[in-house]
């Protein structure tokens, strides 16, 4: 075991995105999204799972219709996936992104 500890934004109401973890094997971020926030338009640049830890994620993945995910979900999206992600609730949405393998492997 290393001993090494990754900190996280607690209880917070606004926008953060911040990357906890990035080492060889992992990046791990963690972020919040107020009411009617998003993150822009992208493909995912990994093996993704998205950890919904308070309020309801809106994400559009590919053409699907947008799909709600409340806290206690993990989304799993795949590589090169077309993903647009938001807030359309009143209450801050808050959750762990989680890629692996790190997208420096795939590049």
């Amino acid at each position: 075991m290393s001993g090494t500890s990754y900190t996280f934004s607690l209880k917070a109401q606004e926008k953060v995105v911040e990357k906890v973890v990035d080492d060889e094997n992992v990046v791990i971020n963690h972020i919040v999204l107020p009411q009617g926030d998003s993150l822009p338009p992208h493909r995912a640049n990994s093996h993704v799972h998205m950890i919904v830890l308070r309020g309801t994620l809106t994400l559009k993945l590919g053409e699907a219709a947008p799909k709600r995910h409340p806290s206690g979900e993990i989304v799993p999206i795949l590589f090169q996936t077309p993903m647009e992600v938001s807030n359309q609730d009143k209450e801050p949405v808050e959750f762990f992104v989680i890629k692996s393998p790190n997208p420096k492997a795939l590049s």
